[in-house]
């Protein structure tokens, strides 16, 4: 992951979504592959100009989409496809557009099945 940058205290969204866009930009990007083992946290928080505990907490939120796996005594891995990501990101999105519009996830899901 070479390419990641520090991330901008003056934008809206929180630290710690801004540094799990990082690292799923860089899984996108082919930067990070799958089985490939990603920097220490303390390491990544260096570079992105972030506390350690916001690093974790984005690599908290990258596990349990699937995208990362932790494994004691090997570090954290890419475990998700950049495909996986970008279907992840666009129903974080489309999440995001129903809440504003007063609907509940389970009714989102509810739709999706019927349309699946």
């Amino acid at each position: 992951m070479r390419r990641v940058k520090k991330v901008d205290v003056s934008e809206r969204l929180a630290l710690h979504e801004q540094v799990a866009a990082e690292i799923r930009r860089a899984i996108a990007d082919g930067e990070a592959k799958p089985g490939e083992r990603l920097p220490p946290a303390r390491d990544l928080a260096a570079v992105l100009g972030v506390n350690a505990n916001t690093v974790f907490r984005a690599l908290r939120i990258l596990r349990d989409e699937g995208m990362l796996e932790f494994r004691r005594g090997r570090g954290i891995t890419v475990s998700g496809s950049p495909e996986r990501g970008a279907v992840i990101q666009k129903t974080r999105e489309l999440v995001l557009f129903a809440r504003r519009l007063g609907y509940r996830p389970e009714e989102v899901a509810r739709m999706i099945r019927s349309l699946a």
